[in-house]
């Protein structure tokens, strides 16, 4: 799928320079949606780029995406093209780095596709054929020329673990459960980079205990596939799969192969 690899991540690209042109203005417009989430102006024109891009180059391919209400009425569907393109929007807001463009493919209820673009860190995470990748993105959206590096999910210590938190979303029961583990070191990220961490091998487990939503993670969850990792439900310890009616996530573990989960 190297053509479909491409295209998503030259649309990650297009909708992460759009992005930076506003966070980098003097200015955005912000609105709070039904949901008390709030949505900028670089939500709204980060999903126009690329439902249009997804649109021409994979017609057939139906698009649910985070911005459009309408597309979440599909349900059953086989295969679909799962799209955030901006989590991470607080952070956007208060000016924090840790926002991310997402796009997914899902065949078969598993993210099988993905791309996660930051463009404040100028990464960008991608699945390439059988495996992951990261790229340097430069200042002007462009990829830095041969900055693409394989990665892969590093065999964890379990007496010596690294773990990814939410920055905004740490709570109680997250740290009772964090505390079953010998974690000997925390990361604190915003958005889908927290499920990069482990694919690149600088982290090993990411508990989320709290709402979610599909298109918040089916992206990152593609990647650490690839890379050599694994995203569990909470609950039931099942793999976490994609196309539930509502679109909602159940608490759920992501974690580099071999983590030990109690």
């Amino acid at each position: 799928m190297t053509d479909m690899d491409d295209a998503l991540r030259a649309l990650a690209l297009d909708a992460g320079r759009a992005v930076t042109a506003i966070y980098d203005g003097p200015g955005f417009e912000t609105r709070m949606k039904s949901d008390d989430s709030p949505v900028t102006e670089a939500d709204l024109a980060a999903d126009r780029i690329i439902a249009a891009g997804l649109a021409r180059a994979f017609p057939d391919i139906p698009v649910v995406t985070e911005e459009r209400a309408e597309s979440r009425e599909q349900t059953g569907l086989a295969r679909f093209f799962l799209v955030d393109p901006l989590d991470g929007t607080k952070e956007f807001i208060g000016r924090g780095g840790d926002f991310t463009v997402n796009i997914a493919l899902v065949e078969a209820g598993r993210p099988v596709r993905g791309v996660v673009h930051a463009p404040a860190a100028g990464r960008l995470f991608r699945t390439k054929g059988d495996g992951a990748v990261r790229e340097e993105v430069g200042p002007d959206g462009a990829p830095v020329p041969g900055s693409e590096t394989p990665i892969a999910a590093r065999r964890p210590d379990n007496r010596n673990l690294t773990v990814v938190a939410s920055k905004s979303h740490r709570d109680k029961a997250t740290d009772d459960l964090i505390a079953r583990y010998d974690a000997a070191e925390f990361a604190a990220v915003g958005s889908s980079l927290k499920f990069c961490l482990i694919a690149e091998g600088r982290a090993d487990f990411y508990p989320r205990l709290g709402r979610t939503m599909e298109w918040d993670t089916a992206a990152g969850h593609a990647v650490l596939a690839a890379a050599g990792g694994s995203v569990l439900r909470f609950d039931d310890r099942a793999a976490l799969a994609y196309g539930k009616p509502g679109y909602e996530n159940p608490f759920f573990l992501a974690f580099a192969d071999g983590v030990e989960i109690r």
